[in-house]
């Protein structure tokens, strides 16, 4: 009985260390999104639906920006594992405020930002919109895309009524104070304008001189990176086998993204967010594996960005991205 007793005692002890030791194996990673979930948000949650995350021994936590620069500001302070931004502020903080921030992955490879405008304006090319009022955000960024568009289409910029809008982009359409709208995505207020029984109409900035810049990237700081690379590696493993399901199955995506949608502050619509998936597919595909960025992009994306007096200085971008293995 003596050795029963002991030999019970024992494998007690065994499954207890066995768990204390897969709990240490579970790493924590924060991930900040640039806005409330979407449909572009859907690999992180098909990837946690799926087990993907826990299969590479990490936990994510998904948190919500208070204002847009969180993402970006608290990745670099290390508050954050990662956030999602966008390619042009991660080119501006390491450039011009010394900023020690990098980027680990391309979400979307090309501008969802686009002129949009009711097809009912007669508006067809970046020339149209002379003696037109133009809506935006207010952000500089936006003004620049334009500039570079009227002047690849033969048009006067400074015949252009531009007015801040804020994020009234679509109302102001509708309201008729604004004829065109820039800084509208593609992925969301042109099929919501549709959803609501707007015909619309966009024009691609890359058709005319804008770089195809990645919309949106996933950025850490350098010490996180040194710190957590293993952790940040696994979570792309893992969302890689998600966008590789959400490529065969969209319609799965949808209903898992629906059921972890942030009813209370960006209630999701089914219909716009399924439109707003197939969109987004061909844009988030990467030549080679999900995330991969090409180092010729930043480039031609910060020179355009200095050309265009978005940058006071020549672009630093050593260290800017990394790929994974």
């Amino acid at each position: 009985m003596k050795k029963i007793t002991l030999s019970l005692t024992s494998i007690a002890l065994i499954l207890l260390l066995s768990a204390c030791n897969n709990k240490e194996e579970t790493e924590n990673v924060s991930i900040m999104l640039d806005w409330y979930p979407n449909a572009v948000h859907s690999f992180l949650y098909v990837a946690e639906e799926k087990g993907y995350f826990k299969d590479e021994g990490i936990e994510l936590d998904i948190k919500f920006p208070a204002s847009p620069t969180d993402p970006i500001n608290l990745a670099a302070a290390g508050k954050v594992t990662m956030g999602i931004t966008y390619q042009p502020d991660v080119i501006i903080a390491k450039s011009e405020q010394n900023v020690d921030i990098k980027s680990v992955g391309a979400l979307v490879q090309s501008p969802l930002n686009h002129v949009a405008f009711l097809k009912s304006s007669g508006i067809t090319i970046p020339k149209d919109l002379e003696g037109k009022t133009v809506g935006y955000t207010g952000n500089p960024l936006n003004e620049a895309i334009l500039k570079t568009m009227m002047k690849a289409n033969g048009g006067d910029y400074s015949k252009v009524n531009m007015v801040d809008v804020g994020f009234e982009l679509n109302s102001s359409l509708i309201s008729n104070k604004t004829d065109a709208v820039i800084g509208a995505y593609i992925n969301h207020e042109v099929p919501l304008l549709e959803y609501e029984g707007y015909p619309t109409g966009y024009i691609d900035p890359t058709e005319y001189g804008v770089p195809s810049f990645y919309e949106l990237v996933v950025v850490t700081s350098d010490e996180t990176w040194e710190k957590e690379r293993k952790n940040i590696e696994a979570f792309w493993r893992a969302v890689g086998k998600a966008f590789v399901d959400i490529e065969s199955s969209p319609d799965e995506a949808i209903s898992i993204l629906l059921k972890n949608q942030n009813e209370a502050n960006f209630p999701l619509i089914e219909d716009v967010e399924k439109e707003s998936l197939s969109i987004l597919l061909p844009k988030m595909k990467a030549q080679n594996k999900f995330g991969d960025q090409d180092v010729n992009n930043w480039e031609a994306t910060a020179n355009w960005m200095l050309n265009e007096g978005l940058l006071t200085e020549e672009p630093d971008l050593n260290g800017i991205f990394v790929n994974m293995d």
